[in-house]
């Protein structure tokens, strides 16, 4: 069977995809009448859903919610179910807000659904911004009902992108640009000839980031046929593989939430895709590469970043010693302020190694930076110092390590720390 061919669309959006439509507003939670602050993703019919949580237990209100209204049960159960539409407010994340934060978000849900026309159960929220603040429902009440209208009134694809690329501007705190994408593939040799499938999306997160999940927020959408049972299960494998790989400063929100919706719009008619068939694996692969694509994008635009870090670790002795190893090169700051430096100190990356807890010999470590050997057998290569500061003008800096201490491997993504992150943090509720 030929290999399924996947198109990515960088203008893609949570609105690509068949069935969908999404739209970003000033609905009134910023004072900025010129920012965006509330995006509304809407079915044209209830379709199956799934999400991924926080895994912090100080947990914002309509985590709680979204959590009830997809069924989860234990910590670390599956979250999946129905769902109609998605709406998500920037400047407020209504954490640490009490009852009185949880009436906030399911009263969102009830005017949500009123105003969309289904049940407040088949609404999912998400919220983004100051933690400790009460969340205002005047915003809602003036702002959804606009976003209705002006999605229904959306004339043509080329409408209905930008309405969706305005979706992906309004879920922004701190990030310096939007986060979105779309990946298309064909059914001709997975069992649904003449269609074409599309998973789209819109992430947002710049900072207080580090799985899990790694404040992130994102909504991906596909019309591809699945179960919500399925559907969860290909959005944990996908969010293990890429927002759960993703740090910018160690801190895991109180709000992180990925949503996963999939409408069957495509082929509406046909059999869902299963597991153990091709149809599930190009679908897997097609979320895979654009989860991944979106997590990398929110460690490219970690808050003051200049640079995007790539952390690799071969050679670890099992699979949880590969991901510590990345993971404590990942959140050092020493390794990150060095970056910023442009200074290849790889005995910051070895001290990172050695505090990890994974198992391996020194004597055995070899150390990369930029594509240059800077340790071998874990001793220092000399290395030109000139080509280095050449190399750390490219906007991905690459640090790969292979431990020779079995055959598991990890991949970490991460961000340099400058001046500018103090800065933002520092003024952050100002």
């Amino acid at each position: 069977m030929a290999e399924t061919t996947f198109t990515y669309h960088p203008e893609g959006n949570a609105a690509s995809a068949l069935g969908f439509g999404a739209i970003g507003t000033h609905a009134g939670f910023r004072p900025d009448p010129e920012r965006l602050d509330m995006a509304l993703v809407v079915a044209d019919e209830p379709c199956a859903a799934a999400a991924t949580f926080t895994t912090n237990v100080f947990c914002a209100a309509p985590v709680r919610v979204s959590r009830e209204h997809l069924n989860e049960g234990a910590s670390g159960q599956p979250a999946y179910g129905c769902a109609r539409a998605v709406v998500i407010n920037s400047g407020i994340a209504n954490a640490a807000t009490g009852e009185r934060g949880l009436e906030a978000a399911r009263e969102t849900c009830e005017l949500v659904g009123e105003a969309v026309g289904c049940p407040a159960d088949e609404v999912l929220v998400a919220s983004t911004g100051v933690i400790g603040q009460h969340l205002r429902l005047e915003p809602f009440a003036t702002g959804v009902p606009a976003a209705l209208a002006a999605l229904a009134a959306a004339d043509g694809p080329e409408a209905r992108a930008d309405q969706g690329l305005a979706a992906a501007r309004a879920i922004m705190t701190t990030d310096t640009r939007p986060k979105h994408g779309a990946v298309a593939f064909s059914g001709d040799d997975i069992g649904y000839p003449g269609v074409t499938f599309t998973v789209g999306g819109m992430a947002k997160g710049a900072g207080m980031i580090m799985p899990n999940m790694a404040t992130m927020i994102a909504v991906i959408t596909t019309d591809a046929p699945l179960t919500a049972p399925d559907l969860s299960a290909a959005l944990t494998a996908a969010v293990n593989k890429s927002f759960n790989k993703v740090t910018v400063d160690s801190d895991t929100s109180t709000n992180d939430t990925c949503f996963a919706l999939a409408s069957g719009a495509a082929a509406p008619d046909a059999a869902p895709f299963a597991p153990g068939t091709p149809a599930f694996a190009a679908f897997q692969a097609a979320l895979d590469e654009l989860a991944t694509t979106l997590a990398r994008a929110m460690a490219a635009d970690g808050e003051g970043a200049t640079r995007l870090i790539t952390v690799t670790v071969r050679g670890a002795a099992t699979a949880a010693d590969a991901d510590a190893a990345a993971r404590t090169v990942a959140n050092s700051p020493l390794v990150k302020t060095a970056v910023y430096g442009h200074d290849a100190n790889w005995g910051r990356v070895a001290a990172a190694l050695g505090r990890s807890g994974a198992r391996f010999n020194q004597e055995d470590v070899d150390i990369d930076i930029l594509g240059l050997p800077v340790c071998r057998a874990g001793l220092v290569v000399d290395f030109d110092e000139e080509e280095a500061l050449r190399r750390f003008e490219e906007p991905e800096v690459a640090i790969e390590v292979d431990l020779h201490a079995g055959e598991e491997s990890a991949v970490m993504w991460t961000c340099d720390f400058s001046h500018e992150y103090v800065t933002i943090n520092g003024d952050y509720r100002s």
